[in-house]
C-alpha cells in the first residue's frame, strides 16, 4: 500500500491511497494515515482511486482517522473508489459515516460547506 498527499490552495488535504487495504496495507499506512489527518483541523479527500481490494481491518482504519479528524472539528470525505471497494463501504453501511464522493470538484464543495 502507498500513500502519497498534497495540501491543495483551498486548505484541503488530498491522500491518495494505492494497493491493497488489507492486514499488510492496513499497517504500511494507518500511523501515517492517522497523523495526516489527526494532528489538525482538517478538511481531508482520501483518494480510493487505486486502491484494488479492501478488507473488514481498511474500513476500521477509515473510520478511526474519520473520527480522528471529526475530533478536531474537521472532515474526511472518500473519492472514487472502485466499484468492488465502494461495494464494500456501502453494504458495512460507513458510506452513512463518511460521504463518497464520484468526483473532486462535489468532493471540495462538501468540504469547504462544512467549513
Amino acid at each position: 500500500m502507498k500513500l502519497e498527499h498534497e495540501d491543495l490552495e483551498d486548505g484541503v488535504r488530498m491522500i491518495r491511497l494505492n494497493g491493497r487495504l488489507d492486514l499488510e496495507g492496513s499497517e504500511a499506512v494507518d500511523l501515517k494515515l492517522t497523523s495526516l489527518c489527526g494532528t489538525r483541523k482538517g478538511f481531508v479527500i482520501v483518494d480510493m482511486s487505486g486502491v484494488e481490494f479492501m478488507s473488514s481491518i481498511g474500513v476500521s482504519v477509515l473510520v478511526r482517522v474519520a473520527r480522528a479528524c471529526m475530533q478536531r472539528q474537521g472532515r474526511l470525505v472518500l473519492l472514487s473508489p472502485r466499484a468492488n471497494v465502494q461495494d464494500v463501504l456501502v453494504r458495512t453501511q460507513i458510506d452513512q459515516i463518511i460521504p463518497i464522493y464520484a468526483d473532486l470538484e462535489a468532493a471540495r464543495t462538501a468540504l469547504l460547506a462544512a467549513s
